[in-house]
């Protein structure tokens, strides 16, 4: 009996721990996203291995079936967070384009107050200006003044 098949039967987490150590390191080497869900599932299949001892098959089945299911609801549900024109998740500012506020003061050539996440920001607008109390919409960062415009109903 070889060393692998040895440790297998005695401990089977551990293949399936290197297996998920292999598909992390080629994960985190081409940074594509598609070998994290092998990775995660061949965790979860050693440690239901270790747990239920189902046999190889058993466990090559549900290794396939994990990989498949996670993979296609990572890519349907984290999609606009995964597509590389979303804007950087370590930009907090560039998350707020698209974002929806109030005038919180009246705009003066072209420079007012918005609230917008919570917060209050300085804010520019190009003609025409947004009223106080108005819906503003963010359509860009420079520095920390948001570009705004009115959202029209």
């Amino acid at each position: 009996m070889g060393a692998v098949q040895s440790l297998y039967a005695s401990h089977p987490f551990w293949p399936w721990l290197a297996v998920a150590a292999l598909f992390l390191a080629i994960e985190v080497a081409t940074g594509t996203g598609w070998l994290l869900w092998p990775a995660a599932s061949a965790f979860v299949v050693g440690l239901l291995a270790e747990a239920l001892r189902p046999g190889l098959v058993i466990e090559a089945g549900l290794f396939a079936a994990l990989t498949i299911a996670s993979t296609y609801l990572a890519r349907r549900f984290l999609r606009p967070v995964l597509e590389p024109t979303s804007p950087d998740l370590n930009d907090p500012l560039q998350r707020l384009v698209g974002q929806h506020g109030q005038v919180m003061a009246t705009f003066e050539q072209g420079r007012g107050r918005v609230f917008v996440d919570g917060k209050d920001w300085a804010a520019e607008a190009d003609e025409p200006a947004p009223q106080l109390d108005q819906t503003v919409v963010v359509t860009g960062v420079d520095g920390a003044v948001l570009k705004v415009r009115p959202v029209v109903h």
